[in-house]
């Protein structure tokens, strides 16, 4: 029976509370980081974990940043047991097999909160800092064979106790970054979002008592899974298999099936992980295959621990798809991508009518480096690009979208870039081309070109630069995506994957994102 602090409004409340903390985690990192990437792109994350690390509530961001919180809380406390976690302290991890799940750019703070003298909830954030050392700057590079060679490996270790900052720590930090105090601002300003957040799970639990508190996280569990199971049960059940050729002639394999009461991504028969920075997480793995299973059984509610109950996650030790050893990760972000749509396009074989097509799937992640034309003063731009995204049954797709894994983010403003970077952005314009026909068209990629005014560095990832954007339903393919250095003599390079490319004043970078595949064949366009 509910007691007084246990009714549903109560419930609610608290519910609600958790949510707006994790919102406001974000609000404070989008106001004081110093990284354009983060306060500009919003390339961060936010949430609250329980005490044993599965997720309460998140914030704004990359939902494949949302989706590495409850991970690394959870190898944190495996690490170090709840029993040796004191109240002040602040963790910090960015390996990716020590609960940083992608690569060593994208850093995880997260503090503990204790209540009656115990650990109660855990508030973290995730951010790609612009550089954590490594081969090249911007700590990209596609030269790594090894993940020694990709930068500062933070393994889930202590930045702060007693609530002071470890300065030895802090100190290693700092020493291997090309941009300290870019790092040293970006760390402060996650630190502030878990002290904010933590101060208000704390009154959350003055006012209401712990045990409404633990109430409200039992109910949004119950919920969560009882949200998943019901749009489960309006899915075909049976069994769908995909394979796909990649733009290296690898070739991916997925099967998923689907039952009552259970969604199984199946990732075995694989290629085997790369001495090359194209590997991911078996952490990684399960977050592609979260995104597709919240997106067919419950898109509304905020993802929390109790939405992946029914999900089940099959990977091979060794594989690209779950990486182990040293192997590389630098860039992880497009085997996840690629992954995912992939995992797209295996359920729009049964669902049709409901998915879209394909989309440019890739992050097109572009990294320039260098000193400021003006100032002088050491920069790194982290660039994600947008493209085109693909056609529904019922309308055209959409324009200059960024990719399915980036969520709420948005581009860098161009005055921000010529600001910050020293660079000239030529333009900024939509791509028209004639792929992605059908009944309904895919949306227009963008082509974007950028011209040094001093030296600079390049580093760069776009997949689906060989393998078209895939159309449904008898929709044509949409494009590919391209990545062009025009020397200033005129010379014109290709590139896909590239990292400590040198360019020289007036040199130009032109960079052309797919167009979205077509759904439905073209003769019944209206």
């Amino acid at each position: 029976m509910s007691g007084p602090q246990t009714d549903p409004v109560t419930l609610s409340v608290i519910q609600a509370a958790l949510v707006a903390a994790a919102d406001e985690m974000f609000a404070v990192i989008k106001k004081t980081a110093m990284s354009p990437i983060i306060y500009e792109v919003l390339d961060a994350g936010t949430g609250i974990t329980d005490a044993h690390g599965d997720l309460v509530s998140s914030g704004a961001g990359i939902p494949t940043f949302v989706g590495v919180l409850d991970k690394a809380v959870k190898r944190i406390v495996e690490l170090h047991g709840l029993e040796g976690i004191e109240d002040g302290d602040i963790f910090i991890t960015n390996d990716p097999y020590f609960g940083g799940v992608t690569h060593l750019n994208d850093v995880v703070v997260a503090q503990p909160v204790f209540a009656g003298g115990r650990c109660v909830a855990w508030t973290a954030s995730i951010a790609h800092w612009n550089d954590i050392g490594g081969l090249t700057p911007g700590s990209m590079s596609v030269d790594a064979a090894e993940i020694f060679q990709e930068g500062l490996r933070l393994p889930a270790v202590r930045v702060g106790k007693g609530g002071a900052i470890l300065d030895p720590v802090l100190d290693i930090i700092t020493a291997n970054s090309r941009l300290p105090d870019f790092a040293k601002g970006d760390l402060w300003a996650q630190i502030a979002a878990s002290r904010r957040a933590a101060t208000r799970i704390a009154g959350l639990i003055e006012t209401y008592g712990l045990r409404a508190y633990h109430a409200a996280l039992d109910d949004v569990f119950t919920e969560g899974e009882a949200r998943a199971l019901k749009g489960l049960a309006e899915l075909p059940a049976g069994a769908y298999a995909i394979e796909e050729e990649q733009d290296d002639g690898a070739l991916w394999r997925a099967q998923i099936r689907v039952a009552e009461n259970r969604f199984t991504v199946d990732l075995t028969g694989n290629p085997a992980q790369r001495a090359a920075p194209y590997n991911t997480s078996r952490d990684g793995a399960v977050i592609s295959a979260q995104m597709i299973f919240k997106a067919l059984t419950d898109p509304e509610l905020f993802a929390n621990a109790g939405s992946f109950r029914p999900l089940e996650v099959v990977t091979e030790e060794g594989s690209i798809f779950h990486a182990t050893g040293s192997a590389p990760h630098g860039y992880y972000f497009e085997t996840r991508i690629r992954l995912y749509d992939m995992l797209w396009r295996c359920m729009a074989q049964a669902l049709p009518e409901r998915l879209p097509a394909g989309h440019f799937a890739s992050i097109c992640g572009t990294v320039l480096a260098g000193d400021h034309a003006d100032t002088g003063r050491r920069y790194t731009m982290v660039e994600p690009q947008m493209g085109g995204w693909g056609a529904t049954a019922d309308r055209d797709g959409l324009d200059a979208m960024y990719s399915t894994s980036h969520g709420e983010t948005y581009t860098c403003p161009v005055e921000i870039c010529e600001a910050r970077y020293g660079l000239e952005v030529r333009w900024k314009r939509l791509r028209d081309d004639a792929a992605g026909r059908g009944a309904h068209r895919g949306g227009k990629g963008l082509t974007v070109r950028y011209r040094a005014r001093a030296q600079a560095m390049l580093s760069a990832g776009y997949s689906r630069n060989k393998q078209p954007v895939w159309g449904s339903a008898g929709g044509e393919a949409g494009g590919t995506n391209a990545l062009s250095v025009v020397r200033e003599n005129g010379e014109r390079e290709e590139h896909a994957f590239v990292s400590g490319l040198v360019l020289q004043p007036g040199d130009e970078i032109e960079i052309s994102t797919a167009r979205g595949g077509g759904w439905g064949p073209a003769d019944l366009a209206g």
